[in-house]
């Protein structure tokens, strides 16, 4: 039996986090509302099984041979996840939330490239066979549906906001604390797991 608990925290934790698809959804929502931005979510998912089917398989097949790899990775992961957060901290928030051409292409393309899939190969999901790796796939799809439809949600009521209780810049900071809180449990794990 597999305990999947830490594994929904952890993908919960980087999912819920600002990023280049959460944006796209956040705006679809406001542009157009939940329901009709509910067919991007096939993007979404596709980018991202796709990306961390691929990255995942890469780095097992090497960590067999060069055990540093997987440490190397979570720390490089670690650190790219300590680079976003001082990003999100300084950055200056965009302001256009209604960009036109949120397609489904263009939300496949960007999380296949989005660098989460990377911390989620190298930091989340276990390295282990294809096979044994489906039922964490189908968590992390299930999860991925809840929080892009709470990405849209959030554009959505954003949109029809009129108080601007809720600025893109706190939840930026909100973001960027959390991803710096996940990078220091994971270098902890890291380096724990390493003696």
């Amino acid at each position: 039996m597999i305990d999947l608990l830490p594994f929904v925290l952890a993908v919960l934790g980087l999912l819920i986090v600002p990023g280049p698809t959460n944006t796209l959804m956040a705006a679809a929502g406001a542009a157009r509302g939940v329901q009709r931005s509910l067919p991007l979510l096939a993007g979404e998912l596709g980018g991202y099984l796709i990306a961390i089917t691929v990255w995942t398989e890469l780095v097992g097949a090497a960590g067999t041979s060069q055990p540093w790899i997987g440490t190397a990775a979570k720390l490089i992961a670690a650190a790219f996840l300590l680079w976003s957060a001082w990003k999100l901290w300084t950055s200056k928030p965009a302001s256009d939330t209604a960009a036109p051409g949120i397609t489904l292409g263009r939300v496949f393309l960007t999380t296949l490239l989005n660098p989460k899939a990377l911390v989620f190969a190298f930091a989340i999901f276990p390295h282990v066979s294809f096979v044994a790796r489906l039922p964490y796939l189908g968590v992390f799809g299930v999860l991925v549906v809840a929080t892009a439809v709470a990405w849209q949600s959030l554009g959505a009521a954003a949109a029809l906001s009129s108080r601007g209780l809720l600025t893109a810049k706190r939840v930026e900071q909100v973001s960027a604390v959390a991803l710096s809180v996940f990078a220091v449990l994971l270098i902890g794990q890291t380096l724990q797991s390493w003696h």
